[in-house]
């Protein structure tokens, strides 16, 4: 998933154990598609060689020892300022904190941090009582004020072999923090955004349950893409993804279950106007009564007839006066599927319905999806591609469609 094709992104390290993440940071972002820089402390090389991070990102590391000003070269903290897209500093250890936040600039990397100009996102790194001193949450406040962005620490074992808060952020977050920042977009920053995911449970007895086989991948992919474009992001679901930790994720089963939780969650929201997503496969029909405990076959007899009755329909329950409303819609008759599609965009008074035609190349489970986007005024087919950069189309096809 070239998520960052040709993004220029600087990197920078401090002196702290915690540099051993960034390596795995690096290696994230160049398989993302991007083009990567390192400049390094004189303390950093204490714990990482340059070697290391050459290797790694097939480039040479930036350190106060080979700062380049030839014509076309970039090494040196003016013009890599200029080639940067973001600059991410991680680990970033509380020295180095401190004198950001007063403008010393004693060192090549603190040099290019006073002559850039886009967005910088630090990771900071530290034992607990050197993160908590007055002395760094008050340089961390002022930081803050000139637009520092930063992640947050995490609290476990320490390298010293304390247990509090001030580790550096896992990698992945750090990614995921990374796209976010280059995404974001003002239509979709601050805005509510409730989706739900996977296919719902419901309970025979304590043992069996009717289902599906959605596998709540495309819910977990459009939930990342609005976060990565700045969105307030709730998923309510029935499948535990590998999703972006930020992202407010609501485990349920049953339909009634994820009504209750996507009414709370919209009830909820902000100023500008809400998305709601209904991507779970809601279960049409579940059973009139479920029994506690196991039901057995002894009780039962050689057949079964399990009664059932017509199950709640949460996109038509929820309130959608004051919301944007998308519906997923799959089928597997391809002479049909559009029409019914657009007969669920009428009745159900919809804005935008995704259609996803299910066949054995574009089928439950599968890391990829088509989808035809379809709302009152024209439909757009998106074409086979990873569930992210569908996602992804989805997202900018509302945005151009539905300005407010």
């Amino acid at each position: 998933m070239q998520l960052l094709n040709n993004k220029n992104i600087l990197v920078g390290v401090t002196g702290s154990i915690a540099i051993y993440k960034t390596l795995e940071l690096v290696r994230l972002y160049i398989k993302a598609g991007a083009n990567v820089k390192i400049v390094m402390t004189k303390s950093a090389k204490k714990f990482i060689t340059p070697l290391t991070f050459e290797t790694i990102s097939q480039t040479n590391i930036i350190d106060d020892e080979n700062e380049n000003w030839s014509k076309n070269s970039i090494d040196n903290h003016i013009a890599i300022g200029k080639w940067a897209d973001i600059f991410i500093i991680a680990p970033l250890s509380v020295n180095t904190l401190n004198k950001l936040a007063n403008g010393i600039a004693d060192n090549i990397l603190s040099q290019i941090v006073l002559a850039y100009t886009n967005s910088i996102l630090v990771s900071p790194a530290a034992n607990t009582q050197m993160i908590y001193n007055p002395i760094t949450q008050s340089n961390i406040q002022k930081l803050k004020l000139y637009n520092f962005k930063f992640i947050k620490t995490q609290s476990k074992e320490l390298a010293c072999r304390d247990i509090g808060d001030g580790a550096m952020a896992d990698y992945e977050d750090i990614f995921h923090a990374t796209i976010r920042e280059l995404y974001s977009e003002e239509y979709w920053n601050n805005r509510k955004v409730v989706l739900t995911g996977g296919g719902t449970i419901e309970k025979i007895d304590d043992i069996r349950y009717i289902s599906n086989f959605s596998s709540g991948k495309m819910a977990a992919s459009l939930a990342t893409a609005l976060y990565y474009k700045g969105a307030d992001v709730s998923l309510i679901t029935t499948k535990d993804s590998t999703i972006p930790k930020q992202i407010k994720t609501i485990l349920v089963q049953s339909t009634q279950e994820m009504y209750n939780f996507t009414k709370q969650e919209l009830e909820a929201s902000n100023r500008k106007k809400p998305y709601f997503f209904s991507v779970a496969a809601v279960s049409d029909y579940i059973p009139k009564s479920s029994k506690n405990g196991k039901i057995k076959k002894e009780e039962v007899g050689v057949s079964w007839d399990l009664s059932l009755k017509r199950n709640i329909d949460i996109l038509e329950k929820i309130d959608k006066k004051s919301l944007y409303s998308v519906g997923f819609k799959a089928e597997t008759d391809i002479n049909s599927a559009h029409k019914n599609a657009t007969s669920m965009l009428n009745k159900k008074r919809l804005d935008a319905v995704c259609l996803n035609i299910i066949s054995d190349k574009n089928n439950f489970g599968s890391d990829t999806n088509e989808i035809e986007f379809i709302t009152a005024n024209q439909s757009t087919m998106i074409q086979k591609d990873t569930k992210i950069n569908v996602a992804l189309s989805i997202v900018n096809n509302l945005k151009e469609q539905f300005s407010e």
